[in-house]
């Protein structure tokens, strides 16, 4: 009778497992997981599913799993829907992101920092231009992204880069090249997804490490659709720039869910990071001001806290009055840890 009992309860738990991985497939997206990557590593820790329509990765301590695109793009508007580790995820990173190969690589970034079991995940943001990144952007989310799939985008043209959560734009990096600023726009990328172990700095800059006991860990991911330009053998598929996406830009609209997000959900911004650039801010946070623009990092001085003195802030040899002055609660990474605190802390 225990045996019987115990096998039912196994039932049901599977059961439940299947259903906490149903994702609604959306007409139109490719989805085909078999037709769209390659697994490149941990191949026992990859699940395709659902016929082809649903990934899982998975990390224990032997291994973890990562996924690349079969083809490359030279700019496109690509969507993944992703639900991530629930519980204590502390220690593992979530990654979707487009990359060019070499060491000196482009790479547009998104990675899901994992955290104790009640506290908020951290999205945090990166883009980088032949090898270089450092322009950091790190944000809550307004939900939980363990409980349900949600949909991340990343439009990427000749003009600007923006990161979508929902169809709610979190971070604009415009091409401001005219200010000697590198841009990614030579080099075609892969998509790529992966969930490994990073407990040296993902969670409170390594203070929190990864509890094995709760493993396997798994990601799931879903309704992958690139709407973009595929290069191959030297050339782009795309014979115009009738698409969309390629000239893509925020309406006002847009710029206003842009600045919600920023002040109410931001926890850190290279951008406004004094301490770490006391001789003067990055070269694109002056240019925006300059352009007059909502800056390619979101900036606004909101975020200097006491760090703004009263004559104003020395950016790049430029003085900027301090006109409007709140203190954002910021985390601060050296390579994409966490610490609390207010205003900016050095890195």
């Amino acid at each position: 009778m225990h045996s019987s009992s115990s096998s039912f309860s196994n039932v049901i738990v599977d059961m439940l497992l299947l259903m906490s991985l149903i994702c609604i497939f959306k007409p139109g997206f490719g989805g085909n997981f078999y037709q769209d990557f390659d697994i490149i590593w941990g191949n026992d820790h990859a699940k395709i599913l659902n016929n082809a329509e649903l990934l899982t990765l998975s990390l224990d301590k032997a291994s973890g799993s990562g996924i690349q695109s079969k083809n490359e793009y030279l700019f496109g508007k690509i969507d993944m829907q992703l639900k991530l580790v629930p519980g204590n995820s502390a220690g593992t990173v979530t990654t979707y992101y487009l990359t060019s190969e070499g060491t000196d690589h482009d790479e547009i970034d998104l990675e899901f920092l994992g955290n104790l079991s009640g506290d908020p995940y951290i999205l945090h943001t990166n883009v980088y231009t032949h090898g270089k990144g450092e322009k950091e952007q790190q944000f809550y989310l307004w939900f939980d992204p363990t409980a349900d799939f949600h949909t991340y985008t990343i439009i990427w043209n000749p003009h600007t880069i923006i990161f979508y959560v929902d169809g709610t734009p979190i971070r604009v990096f415009n091409n401001l090249q005219s200010y000697n600023v590198p841009y990614p726009k030579d080099r075609p990328m892969r998509v790529r997804a992966s969930l490994w172990d990073a407990d040296d700095w993902a969670t409170r800059g390594g203070r929190v490490k990864t509890d094995w006991t709760k493993a396997p860990f798994v990601a799931s991911f879903c309704n992958y659709n690139a709407d973009a330009c595929i290069w191959l053998s030297g050339k782009s598929s795309c014979s115009s720039n009738s698409n969309s996406w390629f000239s893509q830009d925020l309406d006002s609209t847009g710029r206003e869910r842009l600045k919600w997000v920023q002040k109410n959900y931001m926890i850190y911004n290279y951008c406004t990071d004094v301490k770490r650039y006391p001789q003067g801010l990055p070269p694109e946070c002056v240019a925006s001001l300059h352009a007059g623009q909502i800056a390619p990092s979101g900036l606004s001085l909101a975020g200097f806290g006491p760090y703004c003195p009263q004559g104003g802030l020395n950016m790049g040899g430029i003085l900027i009055k301090c006109l409007e002055i709140l203190e954002t609660p910021m985390a601060s990474t050296s390579q994409g840890g966490q610490h609390g605190g207010r205003g900016t802390l050095a890195l």
